[in-house]
This record gives structure tokens, C-alpha cells and sequence, in this order.
């Protein structure tokens, strides 16, 4: 197994914590030198603030772990397009290079709705790859909005 899907695995376990909690199901793992330094799920809904999305929470564990608000040298993989203020986030952080699950056609900002990290100039470009492990970070996400439905009816 290469070390993308090995990585992204790991995130899909952190989105099946937020699936578990109710919470849509998106994980995030930051990985620096081969070891995971952070990990992250949604849980906006139990905080009831909207800022604590997977990659937010990520990169802030893994600024705390490196006592370094520049994430330079790290990579994220995050089962869903990250949106607007988390793509924004990764560009602040530094951060090298971004692996994304499945796209975000709603709100994505890596490329589906707008692409933050290619279309604009900033002080900092995050590279970028997609489709790892798609279909299983596709089917998890599926999976919670039927159940969703299901339990409204």
C-alpha cells in the first residue's frame, strides 16, 4: 500500500468518529517526516461552532505539537474538499501539500466550487492532489446522508 492511501485510511478512521458522533463525516491527519503529528473529525455540531472543521482542528493540534504556527514541510489528507476558510487556513499555515478524498461540489474551494490554492496568488501555494481513496471517502459520506434522511422520516 502506498503511503498516500495508508495516510488517508487514517483519516477515514477520524471521519468515521464524526459519523459516529453525528457529525458529517469529514477526518483530516497532518504528516510530517512519515509520522503523523495530528488528527482531527468534525465536531461542529457538538461545539456548536462552525470553525471546528477537521483541517482547523488539525492544523491547530499540529501548530501546538511543533510550537510553530508555520506548517512548512506538512501534508494533510482530508477525506473532503476542505471549503473557503480551510483552504484559506492551509495557505496561512504554510502547509506543503494537500491530499483530498472526494471533491466538495457544494462548497468546495480545492477546485470544485473555486480553486483558492491555484486561482490566486497569495504568499504561499499549497500543491495539491485528489481522488485518494475517493470511492471509500465518497461512500462514508453517502452512507451518513441517507441515514439522515432515514431518521427525519
Amino acid at each position: 500500500m502506498q503511503d498516500k492511501e495508508k495516510y488517508m485510511k487514517e483519516a477515514l478512521k477520524e471521519a468515521k468518529k464524526a459519523y459516529e458522533k453525528l457529525e458529517i463525516p469529514v477526518g483530516a491527519v497532518i504528516v510530517k517526516d512519515g509520522k503523523i503529528i495530528a488528527r482531527a473529525h468534525n465536531i461542529k455540531e457538538e461545539k456548536n461552532d462552525t470553525t471546528k472543521h477537521a483541517e482547523m482542528l488539525a492544523i491547530s493540534k499540529a501548530s501546538k505539537k511543533l510550537q510553530n504556527w508555520r506548517l512548512i514541510d506538512c501534508e494533510m489528507y482530508v477525506t473532503l474538499e476542505p471549503c473557503a476558510m480551510c483552504a484559506g487556513a492551509l495557505i496561512h499555515s504554510r502547509m506543503k501539500k494537500v491530499y483530498i478524498g472526494t471533491m466538495d461540489e457544494k462548497t468546495g474551494a480545492c477546485g470544485s466550487k473555486l480553486n483558492l490554492l491555484k486561482d490566486f496568488t497569495f504568499n504561499h501555494k499549497v500543491e495539491l492532489e485528489t481522488g485518494i481513496l475517493q470511492e471509500q471517502c465518497e461512500e462514508l459520506l453517502k452512507q451518513f446522508f441517507k441515514k439522515l434522511r432515514e431518521e427525519k422520516h
